[in-house]
């Protein structure tokens, strides 16, 4: 039997054809009944009579519940009436794996679902955010094979802090402790010295105690690296990245967007507009006289103030040179004004907030060692990193990407979680 999908069976438009999914809805008499059928790639309508296939067999159908996975040979017509348009006349059909009463209804509350994740990822909501999900991360693998860049690949378990000890997990590491990565980035510095050009995604962890909709405590990162990149090529850089990603995603996952409620062409339009590039200090301004909000230099912006400056934009913005005081160890001063550091955060519109931060990275050991003791950490933990800067260092840059706030923005979902299959958070390490 040659089984195919029901989107394929659709283009199809008639004939007999051969499917097989979950039931998503059924409903019906004793003589008749409609089953909603949904694989990987959409729904369809399937018209099951007793006259058609018989009484002994017919009686099976009667005791179908929701998600029983089904086998079914029929004939497709066009039916205007039925969910996508057509419905399919079976002939036959077989129960594969029977479904007990499925505890998933409408209007339960996102803790339950959360709870339920492991059923509620069979959703038509968490099937179209995931393949938006993949259709990025393959944009993003194609982008940086084009622009001449290697996957390299670093340690989940490090020895010491990128972002700061105290969002760090503790690993117990035989007779050594340890810590989950909170960036790829130092080592990626390492790698630019051979390579020149890197990329990575892997699993990162922040021990954030915030129960916010816009954290996780393990998410996914998407890191660049690039040798001779200064912060104004590398802000640029990232721009072209998200652009080509999301042109992609409107190009490739139009009726997913759609089943979200989001325009595939507003994407693109976005995607060709131009993205500014403002300074911190004229983000403060464009707060202080559109917002009327006062944020004093040296403070970092915060999701209230994030969301009142993109109020002003329709596109993403990047916002450069954030007070030095205030940022990792590795930011370097700007020479023409040393309080401030050649760094960035991007910003997405509608209120969806920061979604990349990276930096020009210092090459000035001392400055780095003032900083590391400052925070209080061991500066004997860096004698490898700070090698980088002894043996034939160069200017070199790189920035981080979170895979699900940018899923997020694209999709338009209220919630980060809704965007990674399991979400981990302060509270919540399963299913």
């Amino acid at each position: 039997m040659n089984f195919i999908s029901i989107n394929d069976a659709i283009k199809k438009g008639k004939g007999e054809v051969s499917i097989r999914g979950w039931v998503y809805r059924e409903r019906g008499s004793n003589k008749i009944k409609f089953v909603v059928l949904r694989d990987s790639t959409n729904i369809i309508q399937c018209v099951i009579s007793k006259n058609d296939v018989g009484e002994k067999k017919f009686k099976l159908i009667d005791k179908v519940q929701v998600e029983a996975s089904m086998q079914i040979i029929g004939d497709l017509k066009k039916d205007e009436r039925a969910p996508t348009g057509y419905e399919i006349i079976v002939k036959d059909f077989e129960v594969v794996g029977e479904s007990h009463k499925y505890p998933i209804t409408k209007d339960q509350s996102n803790e339950f679902l959360l709870d339920k994740r492991h059923l509620w990822i069979r959703s038509r909501k968490m099937t179209a955010i995931m393949k938006v999900r993949s259709a990025y991360v393959q944009a993003r693998e194609e982008f940086f094979k084009k622009q001449g860049f290697y996957r390299f690949d670093a340690p989940i378990l490090q020895p010491s802090q990128c972002e700061g000890g105290s969002t760090l997990f503790e690993v117990k590491y035989y007779n050594h402790k340890t810590y989950l990565s909170q960036s790829w980035q130092l080592y990626a510095e390492a790698a630019v010295f051979s390579l020149e050009k890197v990329y990575n995604m892997s699993p990162t962890f922040r021990a954030e105690k915030s129960k916010t909709s816009r954290h996780l405590s393990e998410f996914w990162m998407a890191e660049m690296e690039a040798a001779w990149f200064d912060l104004d090529k590398v802000t640029e850089f990232a721009k072209q990245e998200i652009k080509y990603c999301v042109k992609k995603i409107a190009e490739e996952c139009k009726e997913e967007l759609e089943f979200l409620e989001r325009d595939p062409k507003k994407l693109i339009a976005i995607a060709n507009k131009k993205w500014p590039t403002i300074k911190y200090r004229e983000a403060l301004k464009v707060l202080k006289q559109k917002a009327k909000v006062n944020v004093s230099f040296g403070k970092d912006l915060r999701t209230i103030e994030e969301d009142k400056l993109m109020e002003h934009f329709d596109t993403p913005i990047v916002v450069t040179h954030y007070p030095k005081e205030i940022m990792a160890f590795y930011k370097p001063s700007d020479p023409k004004k040393s309080d401030e550091a050649l760094c960035f955060d991007m910003l997405a519109p509608e209120g969806y907030g920061e979604i990349i931060g990276g930096s020009q990275r210092s090459t000035d050991i001392k400055e780095m060692e003032k900083a590391l003791k400052n925070q209080g950490e061991d500066i004997k933990n860096y004698d490898w990193y700070f090698d980088l800067r002894k043996y034939g260092s160069v200017p070199h840059a790189g920035y981080g990407v979170g895979i699900e706030r940018v899923v997020a923005w694209i999709c338009g979902t209220e919630n980060i979680k809704d965007t990674i299959p399991f979400p981990r958070t302060m509270l919540r390490w399963k299913p």
